[in-house]
C-alpha cells in the first residue's frame, strides 16, 4: 500500500494554463492534411479548418498553440504567406521531405485557427534567415490597430480587425537549425530583435521569447542570460519574459531512436527513465535562471517535448509520422504532472506535435481521425488549467530491468480548482504490477470521490480500424475509509480523480 497525503490549504504554485500548450509546425501532415483542409476540401470544414480536428481540439481546452515552427520558422518568410492564395510564393522545406510549400497557410489562417480553437497565439519569428525589419513588420501586420502601412496590408487582405499575440518567440534553435549560431552572438541578436518587436497597445500584452538550450546545454543558458542581463535595468529582467527548452524522450542511441510500436520491457522502461531526465533539466537550468532571476519573472517555456522515434514503415522520413501507445501515454503523464510540480518556473510547455507528427493527439488518414493515448491525457489531465498546485507527498518503489533505467513505480501531481475541487493525476509506472493507493486529504472531509483511468497493455494503441480501442474508464474500485480513500491502478496506467 503506496501512501499519498495531501495538504490542500498549503498552496504551493499556480499551474499556468499555458503547461497544456501545443505546437503546429509546417511539417509533414500535421498543418496540411492534418488541421487544414482547405475551403474546397469534400472533408468537412469550417474556413479550410478539419470539423473533427477542431471539436476534438476544443474538447482538452488547447491553450496556446505555437507556430510556424520548428526549424521551418527561422527559414518562413510570413508576407509569403499572405494575399491572394493563388499569388502566394512557393518555397521548398528544406528541412522536413523537401517537399514543396504552397503557403496557403499563412498568418491570416493561422489567426483563424486560433479563433476556432479559442486559444492564444504564440507565433515563432525568424531570426536565423530573416532580417529586424522583417520582425519588426511582422508584429505590426498583426496587433497594430491605427493607420499604418502594415495594418492597411492587412485590411487590404481581408481583416479589419488587429489580433492579439501573447507570446513571441524570438527564433528557435538558433544553436542549431536556426543559424548554428554561439550562445553570446545569439543573445545580441536577440537583444537587437526584441527591442523592436513592440507593444503598439501598450499593455503588456506580448510576452518575448529568447532561444534557450537544447537539452543540457547549460554554457548556454549560462551565457545567453549574462549577455542579455548586463547592462540592463533590472525591471526589463534580461529583455525577456520566458526562456525555451527543448527535450525529447529518444529511447534508441544514435541512428536508431527506436520502433514507436514494437519494443520490450527494456525499452519500455528505458524510455520512462529518459522521460523523467526532464526533472534534471528544469531543475538544473532553473538553477542557473534563479542566479539572475530570483523572483521568476522570466518562465521555463519547454515549447518542444514528447517522445521521438524512427518514422513509421513507408512514410515519408521528413514527415515524422509515428504511432502512439500506452507509452506514450505514460510518457505524457510523467511530463506534465513534472510540469506542474515545478509550476513555480515553468510557465508554458508546447507538446510536439498537434496532429500527424511526434507525438501527436491525434492522427488523420483522409476523411478519418483517431484519437491517440495522448489525447486521453490530456484530456483527463486539463483539471489541472489555471488550479493551485498543493503540497502532497506519495510514498513510492524503485522499478525496472536495469540498474540505469531504474523508475520510480509511481509519480503524480495535485491541485485545487476555483471552486475547491481536489484534482490528482498520478501514473502507474509498472509494466505488470498493478499499485494499491490510499490517499488522504489532510484537514478536510472526503464527501466524494470520482477518477477515470487510462490503462493496457504497454503496446496498446488506437488503430482506424480500432479507434476506441485505448479511452478512459470509470474507477470503481475507490473505497473510502475514515476520511481516507484507497483505490488501485492497474500496471502501465494514468488516473485522475476528483475529490469533493
Amino acid at each position: 500500500m503506496h501512501k499519498l497525503r495531501i495538504h490542500p490549504n498549503k498552496i504551493a504554485g499556480k499551474i499556468n494554463r499555458e503547461i497544456y500548450g501545443h505546437f503546429s509546425e509546417h511539417l509533414g501532415r500535421c498543418i496540411y492534411g492534418g488541421i487544414y483542409v482547405g475551403e474546397d476540401s469534400t472533408i468537412e470544414n469550417v474556413n479550410g479548418m478539419r470539423t473533427d480536428v477542431i471539436n476534438a481540439l476544443k474538447e482538452i481546452n488547447v491553450p496556446v498553440l505555437r507556430w510556424p515552427g520548428g526549424c521551418f520558422a527561422d527559414e518562413y518568410h510570413w508576407m509569403d504567406g499572405i494575399g491572394p492564395k493563388e499569388k502566394r510564393k512557393k518555397m521548398i522545406n528544406t528541412h522536413w521531405g523537401g517537399v514543396v510549400e504552397d503557403n496557403s497557410f499563412g498568418t491570416h489562417e493561422y489567426f483563424e485557427l486560433c479563433r476556432q480553437l479559442g486559444c492564444s497565439a504564440y507565433v515563432n519569428g525568424n531570426l536565423g534567415s530573416g532580417t529586424v525589419r522583417e520582425m519588426s513588420e511582422w508584429v505590426e501586420y498583426i496587433t497594430f490597430k491605427g493607420l499604418s502601412p502594415m495594418a492597411q496590408l492587412r485590411e487590404a487582405n481581408g481583416s479589419e480587425e488587429a489580433w492579439d499575440v501573447k507570446f513571441w518567440g524570438v527564433g528557435n534553435e538558433n544553436w542549431g537549425c536556426g543559424g548554428n549560431m554561439n550562445p553570446e552572438y545569439y543573445a545580441n541578436e536577440y537583444r537587437r530583435y526584441q527591442t523592436y518587436i513592440r507593444d503598439y497597445r501598450n499593455d503588456g500584452g506580448i510576452k518575448k521569447i529568447c532561444c534557450g538550450p537544447n537539452t543540457d546545454d547549460y554554457t548556454w543558458t549560462r551565457t545567453v542570460l549574462d549577455t542579455c542581463f548586463r547592462s540592463s535595468a533590472p525591471e526589463h529582467h534580461g529583455f525577456m519574459d520566458g526562456l525555451s527548452l527543448h527535450y525529447y524522450t529518444v529511447p534508441g542511441d544514435g541512428k536508431e531512436k527506436g520502433s514507436a510500436v514494437f519494443f520490450n520491457e527494456k525499452d519500455w522502461y528505458r524510455t520512462l527513465s529518459k522521460t523523467l531526465y526532464m526533472e534534471e533539466l528544469i531543475e538544473r537550468h532553473g538553477q542557473i535562471m534563479d542566479e539572475y532571476d530570483p523572483d521568476k519573472k522570466i518562465g521555463l517555456i519547454i515549447d518542444e517535448w514528447g517522445t521521438w522515434y524512427d518514422c513509421e514503415p513507408g512514410t515519408n522520413p521528413g514527415f515524422l509520422y509515428q504511432q502512439n501507445t500506452m507509452r506514450d501515454a505514460l510518457v505524457a503523464g510523467i511530463n506534465l504532472n513534472l510540469f506542474n510540480k515545478h509550476c513555480d518556473r515553468v510557465k508554458m510547455a508546447n507538446l510536439a506535435q498537434m496532429v500527424n507528427v511526434l507525438q501527436a493527439v491525434l492522427l488523420t488518414e483522409g476523411e478519418r481521425m483517431i484519437k491517440t493515448p495522448t489525447y486521453h491525457v490530456f484530456q483527463m489531465y486539463k483539471c489541472h488549467q489555471g488550479a493551485s498546485l498543493v503540497e502532497s507527498t506519495l510514498e513510492i518503489s524503485r522499478i525496472g530491468l536495469e540498474e540505469a533505467f531504474m523508475v520510480p513505480n509511481l509519480t503524480h501531481s495535485v491541485s485545487v480548482d476555483d471552486i475547491g475541487q481536489v484534482h490528482i493525476t498520478i501514473t502507474n509506472l509498472s509494466a505488470d504490477e498493478a499499485s494499491e493507493i490510499e490517499a488522504e486529504i489532510m484537514e478536510r472531509e472526503v464527501k466524494e470521490v470520482k477518477g477515470e483511468l487510462l490503462a493496457g497493455d504497454i503496446h496498446a494503441k488506437n488503430t482506424f480500424e480500432e479507434p476506441t480501442n485505448v479511452q478512459p474508464i470509470p474507477i470503481h474500485n475507490i473505497i473510502l475509509d475514515n476520511g481516507a480513500f484507497k483505490f488501485t491502478l492497474p500496471p502501465c496506467s494514468v488516473a485522475h480523480l476528483a475529490v469533493k
